[in-house]
């Protein structure tokens, strides 16, 4: 899990940056519309609004934004239609990598994504490849500064977290995803801020990786982030604390 702790700390910090720019609200859009087309646009009875909708607000969406994409999504107001895919493939060293995708054009994306791979001595596998390394969680950060660790570990079990894993200036908690929305709300309760929250996918598994290897993984899944069509992205790579210092 160390390895995994590591990148997540990287993509934690990331998407506050990112956050601050303004660079996820077109793919907080696209999940919003994706979600409120699938599943209605009251967030209170669609929990894959919820989370889409609490991920733009945590990414300083304004609120009309927000609205527009609820109706986009239902049809209320036009807008593009978008097409949900999981790609997966292998990073250098054998890492493995799986996307959340939202595309309105499944040949170009594929397109896009297979260089990306090649381009950081990766490819682009089939489907199933890598999913089974992977395993749905909660995953939530909060700052050590906001809460010590007796606390944070008390409410956790409580609501059934599975682990608190210290991150460095966090505490990373993870969960089934059956009890992440009670988990996110227990410690909202107890007026304890969160940094971010989210259904994620944690590797079983990892994959020790170092030197040249390790820069081209890092440089891959970034390329990958920056898609505009990718939503997330999970790798099962390991570096070692010391090689991760030097190419953070």
């Amino acid at each position: 899990m160390a390895g995994h702790s590591k990148w997540a700390n990287i993509k934690h910090r990331k998407a506050r940056q990112d956050a601050k720019r303004g660079k996820m609200w077109s793919k907080c859009a696209r999940a919003i519309i994706m979600a409120a087309k699938n599943g209605g646009g009251d967030p209170g009875a669609n929990l894959t609004l919820r989370y889409a909708v609490e991920e733009a607000r945590a990414a300083n969406m304004p609120k009309d934004t927000i609205e527009n994409a609820i109706k986009k999504g239902t049809g209320e107001l036009a807008g593009e239609s978008y097409e949900s895919v999981i790609y997966e493939g292998y990073g250098a060293n054998g890492v493995a990598v799986m996307l959340e995708i939202l595309t309105n054009n499944r040949n170009r994306t594929a397109g896009e994504i297979r260089k990306i791979f090649e381009k950081a001595g990766g490819n682009l596998g089939t489907n199933g490849c890598v999913a089974f390394v992977f395993a749905a969680k909660g995953q939530l950060f909060v700052a050590k500064t906001d809460v010590d660790e007796e606390r944070i570990m008390e409410i956790a079990l409580e609501v059934g977290a599975e682990d608190v894993i210290d991150d460095g200036e966090s505490w990373q908690i993870l969960c089934a995803p059956a009890d992440f929305v009670g988990l996110k709300e227990a410690i909202e309760g107890a007026e304890i801020p969160l940094e971010s929250a989210s259904l994620t996918q944690i590797p079983d598994t990892t994959v020790e990786t170092a030197g040249d290897d390790a820069r081209k993984v890092l440089n891959l899944l970034e390329a990958l982030e920056d898609h505009d069509d990718v939503q997330k992205v999970y790798a099962n790579f390991e570096i070692p604390d010391e090689q991760m210092a030097e190419l953070d």
